[in-house]
């Protein structure tokens, strides 16, 4: 008799508990899991409007031989590749620097520094473009030091326009790692490093070999997520250069942008486009934990 109730009051409990989470699964299932199945089988078709046809593996066919898809998939890697690195690094250093009590002024510092990541995008995109300009205050200040001869080509130079963009996105994205790092920082136990100090180990030892390997799982996290991030870059290349010049700075974020809503929108090849995202997240993330793992051993 007892264990029927108890089996009963477990139903009872079981079914209050689906209850109350059935809405919030039901709304995930209609706005999330239902639109990554619908496109992906969007991406076995092609086709504008009404006219969509199955296509099977066609697009990835397509992909293979579309010039501005493996531009704009070298562009997105280049930009991975070159300010992922820089910003985690320079993170790293500020954080180190703003963590010392020694510093005066540190919590003004910490402020201004994470300040760009919760500005307008659309402000500071118009910011940096009024600075880089030929005749931007960029230009004119590097003249008037005598180190450049002639104004930089900022925004019509392919070299230089991948250039502002790695600029722009470190200088918004840096703080925000920067907070990580410093809040992780904070928690390491002091006597570490006095006995590492009583030991001869200088800063820039101390720094290598107790603050790193401490910090790796929060530098394991701010990469993973800087990653995604890079990976998907599309407001600072849609704002600042809009995808040019000659298609030097257009990201695979932007390309499906331009598929979907301004070159012959094909809703199929745009989908297809946006799952090579999704393997690159998911390879490079792999990638990332399993290099962590590897050390760990």
């Amino acid at each position: 008799m007892a264990l029927a109730r108890t089996s009963s009051i477990r139903r009872y409990y079981d079914f209050n508990g689906w209850f109350f989470v059935g809405p919030a699964l039901g709304l995930i299932s209609l706005f999330l899991i239902y639109p990554i199945l619908w496109s992906l089988w969007m991406s076995f078709h092609s086709g504008r409007g009404a006219m969509v046809k199955f296509v099977g593996l066609g697009n990835i066919q397509r992909l293979l031989n579309d010039a501005v898809f493996i531009q704009a998939l070298t562009n997105t890697i280049t930009f991975f590749v070159v300010q992922v690195p820089i910003m985690i690094l320079l993170a790293l250093m500020l954080a180190s620097i703003l963590n010392s009590p020694k510093l005066i002024g540190r919590d003004l510092f910490r402020t201004a520094i994470f300040l760009p990541c919760v500005t307008s995008l659309i402000a500071y995109s118009a910011l940096f473009k009024g600075m880089f300009t030929d005749d931007g205050i960029v230009n004119s200040t590097l003249e008037a030091l005598h180190i450049i001869a002639s104004p930089i080509p900022w925004r019509t130079d392919p070299f230089w326009a991948k250039v502002l963009i790695i600029i722009a996105i470190t200088w918004r994205w840096t703080g925000y790692n920067m907070i990580f790092y410093l809040a992780a920082m904070q928690n390491i136990d002091k006597s570490i490093y006095e006995a590492a100090r009583i030991d001869g180990i200088n800063a820039w030892g101390r720094f290598f070999h107790i603050t790193i390997p401490m910090l790796k799982p929060v530098i394991l996290f701010t990469s993973v997520i800087s990653t995604i991030g890079t990976l998907q870059l599309f407001d600072e290349v849609m704002n600042i250069t809009e995808g040019g010049p000659s298609n030097a700075t257009l990201t695979l974020s932007l390309y499906i942008y331009n598929l979907t809503f301004k070159f012959m929108p094909n809703l199929g090849y745009a989908a297809t486009v946006s799952y090579v995202i999704v393997i690159l997240v998911a390879l490079l993330a792999f990638l990332q934990f399993y290099a962590a793992r590897e050390r760990d051993q």
